[in-house]
């Protein structure tokens, strides 16, 4: 546990140096740590230095080389969230490691792998009651900050997506696994980007959501198609299509619980569109309570 006077510590001139250096020390035993081929880059015959250059961390991260090597040569800079969490996937880190970060940068991680207080013993214990059927609780942005067992399956093997990633959002636009599940792509795309654009009207600035916009369009052009549209939508029960890797085809009623006055955290449930679908649903739940089954061949 910080005591004051280290938190005293940490605030004064000279505290926040020494975090700076220990930052710089930090990104740069991590960069040595990533080979070129674990990102996609070719090695090269002249490759002297280990791991990756300071130059391909930066394109990678989407920042420029002259601030990225600021960064790791500790100068008294600002660095966003936005930034950190583009590093972060960048380097690779786990979730200790990205925690670490987060703290040397003294920010504070806005996404769904921080601990969230809004999801009590009693909304877990609600979306396990409600098993064998699809559950799942959500911020505004999309975050996924809490499951059952069925949703952890519905779209491929949430359990095994970084919690920093499990976004909807995120993973509808850049999850080749999720877009296999969509029967109705695009339009589930521009819909959910129109839901988030209406939801952004109330949280415009905030470091999360300008984190999650940046990532977005930095990683999708389809993304940036949709965004730049400026369509917004309200929220409505709708039935949607999915492909599920391990059951077949569902129709499920999507249908929103509300969880606020404020309309922020919802719970997202799914219930079954027809007969067949019910029974898929069961097996689908019968699944999620044994380890992972191989995915391959036709599906019913």
């Amino acid at each position: 546990m910080t005591t004051m006077a280290e938190e005293g510590a940490a605030r004064s001139p000279r505290g926040a140096e020494i975090r700076r250096h220990e930052l710089a020390a930090f990104l740069r035993n991590r960069r040595e740590r990533i080979t070129p081929e674990q990102v996609g880059l070719p090695r090269g015959a002249r490759r002297r230095t280990p791991g990756l250059r300071r130059e391909e961390v930066a394109h990678l991260s989407a920042v420029g080389v002259t601030w990225y090597t600021w960064l790791e040569q500790a100068r008294n800079i600002q660095v966003s969230v936005q930034v950190l969490d583009a590093l972060a996937r960048t380097l690779m880190l786990d979730a200790s490691e990205r925690a670490h970060l987060f703290r040397l940068a003294g920010a504070t991680d806005p996404t769904p792998a921080a601990s969230c207080p809004s999801v009590t013993p009693a909304l877990r214990e609600m979306l396990r009651r409600l098993e064998p059927l699809p559950a799942c609780i959500q911020n505004s942005r999309y975050d996924i900050l809490a499951y059952n067992r069925p949703y952890g399956r519905l779209l491929g093997d949430l359990d095994a997506i970084a919690p920093e990633d499990r976004n909807c959002m995120i993973l509808v636009y850049t999850n080749k696994e999720w877009q296999e599940a969509v029967v109705h792509l695009e339009e589930t795309q521009r819909v959910m980007a129109a839901r988030l654009r209406a939801s952004l009207a109330g949280h415009l600035g905030e470091p999360a959501w300008k984190m999650l916009l940046k990532r977005l369009e930095t990683a999708s052009p389809a993304f940036r198609e949709h965004w730049e549209r400026y369509e917004v939508v309200g929220a409505r029960a709708k039935t949607k299509e999915y492909r599920n890797p391990y059951v077949g085809h569902l129709r499920l009623v999507h249908t929103d619980l509300w969880l606020g006055p404020e309309a922020g955290a919802r719970m997202v449930m799914y219930t079954a569109k027809d007969e067949e679908t019910r029974g898929r649903l069961e097996r689908l739940y019968e699944m999620s309570c044994e380890p992972l089954p191989a995915v391959g061949g036709p599906l019913p």
